[in-house]
Formats: structure tokens, sequence, C-alpha cells
């Protein structure tokens, strides 16, 4: 049995060992010229977003337990439909999220929904499908801490991120 488990152990670390070996060789990187780095702007803010917004997108907020978008959402998607249309090379990544009330699974469905509602308002709009990703983080990524109606309300969002190119 001992023999059995140290073989087993030798396996799994040569097969995380050859996992981590490789090296990349100058000029592997797609798209970019060997020696040369894209300029192409992202307008892209870490420090004044949760996870990552688009500096120029709105983050679209939700009525408690809905995934319907509001007429208000609804304006702001129209802008961040303007927006994409004008950054036409970026890909946007949708997250839906929830405040912390519901079990964690419950919030996870809801924000998908939150996120594919979104999605769906900026395809009929004529944002190609394909420019556009849905993710889900359920209450697992708060922008408020606190108990209040408003934190609650805070956390019940959709925001957009920019995926690597």
């Amino acid at each position: 049995m001992t023999r059995l488990l140290s073989i087993a152990l030798v396996t799994t670390s040569l097969i995380f060992a050859a996992g981590c070996g490789s090296k990349k060789k100058k000029g592997d990187q797609a798209g970019t010229p060997e020696g040369q780095i894209s300029t192409q702007p992202l307008n892209f803010d870490p420090m004044g977003s949760d996870s990552g917004n688009i500096v120029g997108l709105k983050t679209i907020n939700f009525d408690f337990d809905r995934a319907t978008l509001t007429s208000d959402a609804r304006r702001l998607l129209g802008e961040n439909a303007d927006w994409i249309r004008q950054n036409a090379n970026v890909t946007v990544q949708v997250e839906g999220h929830c405040d912390k009330r519901g079990s964690v699974e419950y919030n996870l469905a809801l924000g998908e929904r939150r996120a594919q509602a979104v999605k769906n308002y900026l395809v009929s709009l004529g944002i190609p499908s394909k420019q556009l990703t849905v993710i889900s983080y359920g209450k697992e990524k708060p922008v408020a801490l606190g108990d209040s109606e408003a934190d609650y309300a805070s956390n019940r969002r959709a925001n957009f991120v920019p995926l690597p190119q």
C-alpha cells in the first residue's frame, strides 16, 4: 500500500513539473511583431472600478431578486452600446453580481441571468454577440460591504470588463 502511494505521489509530481517547465521563445507573442508592444489604449481604470470596469461604460443596477432591465438600465445600455461600437476591437465581459442575501447557488444563477439580460439587450441593439461574454460572480465580489439597503442595491449590478486580446 505504501509503495502504491509513493508511486502515485511521484507520478503526480512529475505531471506538475512537466507542465511548469516550458519557456516562450522571443517573438512568440501573437499579434505583435518581435520587440514591439501594442500602443492601443483600452481606456481601462483598474483603480476606479470593481474588478475592472472600462472607463466609458456604465454599471447597470437591478431591483431586488430581479434580472429584468429597468427603463434607466436600457437607457444606460444604449449609451454603452455606442461606446462598444466605437471600440469594436475590444471584447467585453459582462459580469453579473448580487447582494449577499440568498444562497451561493441561487445568487450565481441570478447573476448569470442578469449578465445574460444585459448581453441580450446589447445584441438587440446591434452589438455582435462574439464581442460579449458573460460571467456570474453571484455575491462573491461586492462593491459595498455594509448591510444597508443602499449597500445591497449597489451590489445588485452588471459591470463591464475588458478581456485580453
